[in-house]
């Protein structure tokens, strides 16, 4: 099965050619011809399952015909990033046609954005605040507006975004089609979908869960010893690019910093940051110019960083749903990849929750050679004899792209060269 089965414009099939789309994911398979025909859909699928796709392209389908130069397509996202992200897919996929995109957010100055809206854009993707500020000031309308498109409906259900919606969608024609797109679908969120989707069409891909690429396990320790902890993993475990995630802006920023002190190249991802900055650091990350990236839930949707080898939870996310959605950002495009997660005595019930949704047991793992001084009674762990070498992360960079890249790789024909 591929891409030729939709009949796309010639110049859309020559961008998923040149982006390197080949086979549709199964929630592109199902979505897309729906989306096509004009219905309304509710998809629901894993976080990494190409969910942009599934209702970018239909869109830009729709957009090669009829009117240009004024917004037919709506999308909203909850953060900033995750709009940055989508934007940047439609102007990689829409770059043969003469559609325009803006992506409008916070955080970040208005005039550069209603500019653009003024100069005439079919797509509009935006985060609720700073679009309801547009709509108020008048710098924007949406009276034409074809398709909206919800896109994690989800989170924006978990950061109270539900009653912005509302008034959004007021300013909306009601001869529209509506799509969400989520990996879980809360009760709020369910409810609104009922009043404003039209004999939807559901797509659910698979059981909401973590990807089958990645590998999970818990290791207790108090939170005391968390941040020698994760020190010592670094250490010991090989890995690409490593995310951490932490409950608070503080711990990130700190986590951050210790680990440049340590000679790692690390930076940090929280929402005191301007705009700018948080932008820096994800393109860092992204570019390989960081390793680590220690960030708050608020990068929790908007990295799309296919190296992710490794996800540690410093702190223990306080939904399941959370914990879904931050392990989403590895196992990425078929790769494998390995979620750790710092547990204390206080997070026992949310261990015991997230083993409800995988539907197994969490191996428990004590790290070789760390002394954990009489931290957790050695009965209740599966006990690991082995040790690795300590080294530093460069080096265990290279082991992890020697073991999964091919020697025909490009980065590895250019070690040759070199």
């Amino acid at each position: 099965m591929n891409f030729e089965q939709f009949s796309f414009d010639q110049r859309i099939v020559a961008r998923i050619k040149a982006v390197g789309y080949t086979t549709p994911t199964p929630i592109q398979q199902q979505a897309i011809p729906m989306v096509l025909k004009g219905r309304d859909v509710m998809g629901l699928a894993q976080t990494g399952t190409g969910k942009t796709a599934a209702f970018m392209l239909p869109i830009l389908q729709r957009l090669t015909q009829g009117p240009l130069r004024r917004v037919r397509a709506l999308i909203i996202a909850p953060t900033r990033e995750l709009a940055e992200q989508i934007y940047q897919v439609s102007l990689e996929l829409s770059k043969n046609t003469n559609v325009r995109s803006v992506s409008v957010y916070g955080g970040v100055s208005k005039v550069s954005q209603v500019s653009r809206l003024r100069s005439g854009v079919e797509i509009v993707i935006a985060c609720p605040g700073r679009l309801l500020d547009l709509l108020n000031d008048g710098d924007i309308d949406l009276s034409r507006v074809e398709v909206l498109v919800l896109d994690e409906a989800d989170r924006m259900c978990d950061m109270g975004f539900l009653p912005d919606i509302r008034r959004i969608l007021k300013r909306l024609p009601a001869r529209r089609q509506t799509l969400f797109f989520g990996a879980t679908m809360p009760e709020d969120i369910r409810k609104l979908a009922d009043n404003i989707l039209k004999d939807p069409v559901t797509v659910q891909i698979g059981k909401i869960a973590p990807v089958k690429t990645v590998s999970h396990a818990f290791y207790p320790v108090p939170d005391s010893l968390k941040k020698n902890l994760l020190l010592a993993m670094l250490e010991q475990t090989p890995t690409g690019r490593v995310l951490i995630f932490t409950r608070t802006k503080y711990r990130a920023r700190n986590l951050a910093r210790d680990m440049e002190k340590r000679g790692y190249r690390a930076a940090a991802l929280q929402g005191n940051m301007s705009q700018n900055q948080r932008q820096k650091a994800i393109n860092g990350f992204r570019d390989g110019k960081y390793d680590i990236l220690a960030a708050t839930d608020v990068a929790a949707r908007g990295i799309d960083v296919s190296e992710i080898s490794h996800v540690i939870n410093f702190d223990i996310p306080d939904t399941v749903d959370a914990y879904i959605h931050r392990i989403g950002r590895t196992g990425r495009a078929h790769r494998s990849g390995e979620a750790f997660t710092f547990a204390g005595p206080a997070d026992e019930q949310m261990t015991r929750d997230i083993e409800k949704l995988l539907g197994t047991r969490i191996e428990r793992r004590r790290l070789p050679d760390f002394d954990y001084g009489s931290f957790v009674p050695e009965s209740q762990l599966k006990k690991n004899h082995s040790k690795p070498p300590r080294k530093t992360l460069s080096h265990h960079k290279r082991n992890y792209i020697r073991s999964n890249e091919g020697s025909n790789s490009p980065r590895r024909r250019s070690q040759r060269r070199k």
